[in-house]
């Protein structure tokens, strides 16, 4: 649907450049070319017009993008540290009976030696990040050293851990 209004702007807009490229030729026209005034109040509403055209579809969609990046006040914070070939887990939303401190950890890749018949190389850790399911959960992520990626495929999420700078998804 949207193919078919931008093949006629290309056709018109086409049309319209070979038209005046021919019908305007120095050679075929001399007349023309003599008494051709230049048309101020043309060139301003072609100048302007397409600029409108711009900010009307411009401004929905910074909107739209604004509106996407709002976090609902989430149940859980879970802050993702990255390391070189680790990550670092703290949840700081719960605190640790024990020690009455909030609750981090460490997540390791899997040894070769470690891994069992059916496990994913590079794929699979020793301590998982368990998220309750339905929950609106604010990930925020950074790393330590060199920029590292955070990504969960099964909900859609990746987003960059760089050093100094705090992500939130």
């Amino acid at each position: 649907n949207i193919m078919f209004y931008i093949l006629l702007i290309v056709v018109l807009v086409c049309w319209m450049i070979s038209s005046a490229m021919v019908n305007f030729n120095e050679y075929n026209n001399h007349f023309a070319m003599k008494y051709l005034n230049h048309g101020m109040v043309l060139e301003i509403v072609w100048t302007i017009f397409p600029c409108l055209i711009l900010l009307m579809i411009a401004s929905p969609s910074f909107i739209l993008l604004y509106l996407n990046d709002e976090v609902v006040l989430p149940a859980m914070t879970v802050k993702a540290i990255g390391y070189q070939w680790y990550w670092s887990y703290e949840l700081s939303d719960f605190l640790n009976t024990t020690t009455n401190q909030t609750i981090e950890f460490d997540s390791y890749l899997l040894n070769d030696e470690m891994l069992e018949l059916g496990q994913i190389r590079w794929l699979d850790v020793d301590t998982w990040l368990y998220v309750p399911t339905n929950t609106h959960i604010r990930f925020i992520v950074t790393s330590m050293d060199v920029i590292h990626d955070f990504a969960v495929p099964s909900l859609g999420i990746k987003i960059d851990a760089n050093p100094g700078r705090l992500n939130q998804v």
